[in-house]
């Protein structure tokens, strides 16, 4: 049987890409350091799927095919949560495929790629 062990984000500039990320999820360097070309992030703690970050000369998607879901506890740690990732360079996303009401809340990393924070007790 297979599992999901990484996620693959393609990226332009390897070092905001990798302190967004490893600010935003608690995660580190694979290998103790990020290299210019392709970094794999790990959760510190050692449980869970990585992140690899891939310098890519192709831009962000608007309406990406594949993103990445960040859960929070509930809808105050949601507005939290989205709080902390714009404060550490995220970017609100004026999102025109929101539902009337929304579980989600679109962002971008400070490279464009676009991801939701969900709050599961909506």
């Amino acid at each position: 049987m297979l599992e999901i062990r990484t996620v693959v984000m393609g990226v332009g500039d390897m070092r905001r890409a990798v302190e967004f990320w490893t600010r935003a999820l608690g995660y580190v360097p694979r290998e103790g350091e990020a290299r210019d070309d392709w970094t794999v992030l790990v959760p510190a703690g050692g449980h869970g799927v990585a992140v690899a970050l891939d310098v890519s000369a192709t831009p962000a998607q608007e309406h990406p095919r594949v993103h990445l879901d960040l859960y929070a506890r509930d809808t105050a740690d949601q507005a939290a949560e989205v709080e902390r990732l714009v404060s550490l360079g995220a970017e609100r996303v004026d999102w025109d495929l929101y539902p009337e009401d929304p579980d989600f809340v679109v962002l971008a990393d400070p490279e464009g790629n676009r991801f939701c924070v969900i709050d599961p007790t909506h």
